[in-house]
Protein backbone atom coordinates (compact mmCIF):
# COMPACT_ATOMS: atom_id res chain seq x y z
CA UNK A 1 0.00 0.00 0.00
CA UNK A 2 2.67 1.93 0.95
CA UNK A 3 3.83 2.54 -3.27
CA UNK A 4 0.43 2.76 -4.70
CA UNK A 5 -1.17 5.15 -2.04
CA UNK A 6 1.77 6.11 0.77
CA UNK A 7 3.71 7.27 -2.14
CA UNK A 8 1.24 10.35 -2.37
CA UNK A 9 -0.63 10.75 1.19
CA UNK A 10 2.43 10.06 3.66
CA UNK A 11 3.95 13.47 1.96
CA UNK A 12 0.09 15.07 2.21
CA UNK A 13 -0.80 13.97 5.66
CA UNK A 14 3.04 13.67 7.00
CA UNK A 15 5.28 15.33 5.24
CA UNK A 16 7.60 12.77 4.56
CA UNK A 17 7.67 9.45 2.07
CA UNK A 18 6.52 6.49 3.91
CA UNK A 19 9.32 4.15 6.14
CA UNK A 20 9.21 1.59 4.18
CA UNK A 21 9.94 3.64 0.81
CA UNK A 22 13.29 4.60 2.16
CA UNK A 23 14.32 1.40 3.23
CA UNK A 24 13.97 -0.05 -0.02
CA UNK A 25 14.45 2.59 -2.56
CA UNK A 26 17.20 4.02 -0.37
CA UNK A 27 19.03 6.87 -2.22
CA UNK A 28 17.59 6.99 -5.01
CA UNK A 29 14.36 8.09 -3.22
CA UNK A 30 14.84 12.12 -2.97
CA UNK A 31 14.37 13.80 0.30
CA UNK A 32 11.47 16.49 0.59
CA UNK A 33 13.04 19.45 2.58
CA UNK A 34 11.27 20.94 5.63
CA UNK A 35 9.91 23.66 3.24
CA UNK A 36 8.09 21.96 1.07
CA UNK A 37 7.13 19.83 4.16
CA UNK A 38 5.24 22.64 6.10
CA UNK A 39 3.54 23.74 2.47
CA UNK A 40 2.18 20.25 1.92
CA UNK A 41 0.80 19.28 5.58
CA UNK A 42 -2.68 19.95 5.70
CA UNK A 43 -3.23 21.16 2.20
CA UNK A 44 -5.71 18.45 0.94
CA UNK A 45 -9.39 18.91 1.07
CA UNK A 46 -9.84 16.03 0.10
CA UNK A 47 -8.38 11.95 -0.33
CA UNK A 48 -9.74 11.30 -3.93
CA UNK A 49 -9.20 7.37 -5.38
CA UNK A 50 -9.65 5.82 -7.95
CA UNK A 51 -10.74 1.47 -6.53
CA UNK A 52 -11.88 -0.98 -9.10
CA UNK A 53 -10.28 -4.54 -8.26
CA UNK A 54 -7.85 -5.95 -5.50
CA UNK A 55 -5.83 -8.55 -5.39
CA UNK A 56 -3.24 -10.62 -3.20
CA UNK A 57 -0.15 -9.50 -2.03
CA UNK A 58 3.15 -11.28 -0.63
CA UNK A 59 6.63 -11.00 -0.13
CA UNK A 60 8.74 -11.09 -2.78
CA UNK A 61 11.80 -12.51 -0.54
CA UNK A 62 13.99 -13.56 -4.08
CA UNK A 63 13.64 -9.81 -5.50
CA UNK A 64 13.91 -11.70 -8.67
CA UNK A 65 11.57 -8.47 -10.19
CA UNK A 66 14.23 -6.50 -9.24
CA UNK A 67 16.84 -8.48 -11.46
CA UNK A 68 14.72 -7.60 -14.43
CA UNK A 69 13.79 -3.94 -14.11
CA UNK A 70 14.67 -1.20 -11.42
CA UNK A 71 10.85 0.63 -11.32
CA UNK A 72 8.19 1.59 -8.28
CA UNK A 73 6.76 -1.92 -8.93
CA UNK A 74 10.33 -3.88 -8.29
CA UNK A 75 11.30 -1.52 -5.31
CA UNK A 76 7.93 -2.39 -3.61
CA UNK A 77 9.42 -6.02 -3.36
CA UNK A 78 5.52 -7.73 -3.58
CA UNK A 79 3.55 -9.74 -5.95
CA UNK A 80 0.56 -9.56 -6.60
CA UNK A 81 -2.06 -12.49 -7.69
CA UNK A 82 -5.68 -12.25 -8.31
CA UNK A 83 -5.60 -15.81 -7.76
CA UNK A 84 -4.91 -17.94 -4.40
CA UNK A 85 -4.83 -21.91 -4.46
CA UNK A 86 -6.59 -21.85 -7.83
CA UNK A 87 -9.24 -19.68 -6.93
CA UNK A 88 -10.11 -16.57 -8.13
CA UNK A 89 -10.32 -13.33 -5.65
CA UNK A 90 -13.72 -12.73 -7.80
CA UNK A 91 -15.28 -12.91 -10.87
CA UNK A 92 -13.45 -11.17 -13.60
CA UNK A 93 -14.72 -8.99 -15.84
CA UNK A 94 -13.79 -8.04 -19.52
CA UNK A 95 -10.13 -6.89 -18.31
CA UNK A 96 -7.77 -9.31 -17.43
CA UNK A 97 -7.00 -6.81 -13.96
CA UNK A 98 -10.23 -6.10 -13.46
CA UNK A 99 -12.23 -8.93 -10.84
CA UNK A 100 -14.79 -7.73 -8.89
CA UNK A 101 -13.94 -8.07 -5.18
CA UNK A 102 -16.71 -5.52 -3.19
CA UNK A 103 -15.52 -5.93 -0.01
CA UNK A 104 -11.95 -4.53 -0.77
CA UNK A 105 -13.81 -0.86 -1.42
CA UNK A 106 -14.66 -0.85 2.49
CA UNK A 107 -10.99 -2.73 3.70
CA UNK A 108 -9.64 0.27 1.50
CA UNK A 109 -11.63 3.14 3.22
CA UNK A 110 -11.07 1.63 6.59
CA UNK A 111 -7.44 1.42 5.92
CA UNK A 112 -7.20 4.78 4.49
CA UNK A 113 -9.29 5.96 8.17
CA UNK A 114 -7.25 4.26 10.49
CA UNK A 115 -3.91 5.36 9.09
CA UNK A 116 -4.65 8.89 7.64
CA UNK A 117 -7.66 10.48 10.13
CA UNK A 118 -10.91 10.93 9.33
CA UNK A 119 -9.76 13.48 5.74
CA UNK A 120 -13.00 13.42 3.88
CA UNK A 121 -12.61 10.63 1.25
CA UNK A 122 -14.40 10.67 -2.40
CA UNK A 123 -14.03 7.44 -4.62
CA UNK A 124 -13.09 9.48 -7.68
CA UNK A 125 -13.77 6.16 -9.88
CA UNK A 126 -15.52 2.68 -9.47
CA UNK A 127 -16.64 0.56 -12.17
CA UNK A 128 -16.32 -2.58 -14.41
CA UNK A 129 -15.89 -3.34 -17.83
CA UNK A 130 -17.84 -5.47 -20.27
CA UNK A 131 -16.24 -7.11 -23.63
CA UNK A 132 -17.29 -5.27 -26.84
CA UNK A 133 -17.68 -7.93 -28.51
CA UNK A 134 -19.04 -6.54 -32.23
CA UNK A 135 -21.92 -9.43 -33.32
CA UNK A 136 -23.68 -8.92 -29.69
CA UNK A 137 -27.21 -8.27 -30.96
CA UNK A 138 -28.22 -4.76 -29.22
CA UNK A 139 -30.50 -6.12 -27.18
CA UNK A 140 -27.96 -8.36 -25.23
CA UNK A 141 -25.26 -5.45 -25.14
CA UNK A 142 -28.56 -3.49 -23.12
CA UNK A 143 -28.62 -6.45 -20.18
CA UNK A 144 -26.35 -4.63 -17.88
CA UNK A 145 -27.28 -7.31 -15.23
CA UNK A 146 -23.64 -7.52 -14.11
CA UNK A 147 -22.35 -4.42 -13.88
CA UNK A 148 -26.07 -3.54 -11.71
CA UNK A 149 -24.69 -6.10 -9.14
CA UNK A 150 -21.08 -4.79 -9.26
CA UNK A 151 -22.08 -1.27 -8.25
CA UNK A 152 -24.79 -2.32 -5.75
CA UNK A 153 -22.19 -4.48 -4.02
CA UNK A 154 -19.62 -1.94 -3.62
CA UNK A 155 -21.91 0.73 -2.55
CA UNK A 156 -23.13 -1.71 -0.19
CA UNK A 157 -19.58 -1.88 1.05
CA UNK A 158 -19.20 1.38 1.11
CA UNK A 159 -22.50 1.91 2.80
CA UNK A 160 -21.43 -0.50 5.68
CA UNK A 161 -18.23 1.63 6.19
CA UNK A 162 -19.73 4.99 6.30
CA UNK A 163 -22.58 3.46 8.83
CA UNK A 164 -20.46 0.76 10.89
CA UNK A 165 -16.90 1.99 10.63
CA UNK A 166 -17.66 5.46 10.64
CA UNK A 167 -15.49 5.96 7.42
CA UNK A 168 -15.61 9.98 6.56
CA UNK A 169 -16.77 9.11 2.69
CA UNK A 170 -18.03 12.10 0.88
CA UNK A 171 -18.97 11.31 -2.62
CA UNK A 172 -18.79 8.44 -5.38
CA UNK A 173 -18.22 8.32 -8.92
CA UNK A 174 -18.81 5.77 -11.53
CA UNK A 175 -16.64 5.26 -14.53
CA UNK A 176 -18.30 5.78 -16.77
CA UNK A 177 -20.87 7.26 -18.11
CA UNK A 178 -20.41 6.47 -21.68
CA UNK A 179 -18.67 3.49 -23.19
CA UNK A 180 -15.07 4.90 -23.89
CA UNK A 181 -11.55 4.32 -25.47
CA UNK A 182 -9.80 1.97 -22.92
CA UNK A 183 -6.39 2.74 -23.05
CA UNK A 184 -4.39 -0.40 -25.28
CA UNK A 185 -7.86 -2.05 -25.52
CA UNK A 186 -9.50 0.73 -27.77
CA UNK A 187 -13.05 0.82 -28.01
CA UNK A 188 -12.94 -4.08 -27.55
CA UNK A 189 -14.18 -3.10 -24.12
CA UNK A 190 -17.31 -0.70 -22.12
CA UNK A 191 -17.37 0.45 -18.95
CA UNK A 192 -20.66 3.22 -20.01
CA UNK A 193 -23.94 2.90 -18.11
CA UNK A 194 -24.63 4.19 -21.59
CA UNK A 195 -24.05 2.10 -24.66
CA UNK A 196 -22.37 3.83 -27.43
CA UNK A 197 -23.05 2.69 -31.04
CA UNK A 198 -19.65 3.35 -32.60
CA UNK A 199 -21.43 2.32 -36.28
CA UNK A 200 -24.45 4.71 -35.72
CA UNK A 201 -23.42 8.46 -35.71
CA UNK A 202 -22.18 7.72 -31.85
CA UNK A 203 -25.51 7.04 -30.86
CA UNK A 204 -26.03 6.79 -26.86
CA UNK A 205 -28.72 4.34 -25.86
CA UNK A 206 -28.90 3.72 -22.05
CA UNK A 207 -28.43 0.44 -20.40
CA UNK A 208 -31.46 -1.41 -19.24
CA UNK A 209 -33.06 1.56 -20.71
CA UNK A 210 -36.51 -0.01 -19.39
CA UNK A 211 -35.67 -0.32 -15.81
CA UNK A 212 -32.81 2.10 -15.47
CA UNK A 213 -34.85 4.10 -12.85
CA UNK A 214 -36.18 1.33 -10.60
CA UNK A 215 -32.38 0.22 -10.88
CA UNK A 216 -30.80 3.14 -9.00
CA UNK A 217 -34.57 3.32 -6.68
CA UNK A 218 -33.33 -0.33 -5.69
CA UNK A 219 -29.39 0.38 -5.14
CA UNK A 220 -30.48 3.69 -3.00
CA UNK A 221 -33.21 1.07 -0.75
CA UNK A 222 -30.67 -1.77 -0.79
CA UNK A 223 -27.23 0.51 0.07
CA UNK A 224 -28.60 3.05 2.26
CA UNK A 225 -27.02 5.75 0.04
CA UNK A 226 -28.96 8.57 -0.45
CA UNK A 227 -26.77 9.57 -4.14
CA UNK A 228 -27.79 11.47 -7.35
CA UNK A 229 -26.66 10.00 -10.54
CA UNK A 230 -23.27 11.73 -11.23
CA UNK A 231 -20.76 9.68 -13.27
CA UNK A 232 -17.76 10.54 -15.11
CA UNK A 233 -18.25 10.95 -18.55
Amino acid sequence: MDFSLGWFLDPLIFGKYPLSMKNLVGERLPEISETTSDLLVGSSDFIGINHYTSVYTRNDRTRIHKLIMQDAASDAAVITTAYRRGSAIGERAASHWLHIVPWGIRKLVKYVKSKYGNTPVIITENGMDDPGRPFMTLEKALKDDKRIRYHRDYLSNLSAAIRQDDCNVRGYFVWSLLDNWEWNLGYTVRFGLYYVDYSNNLTRIPKLRRNGSRTYSVLKQRTGVKFELLCHA
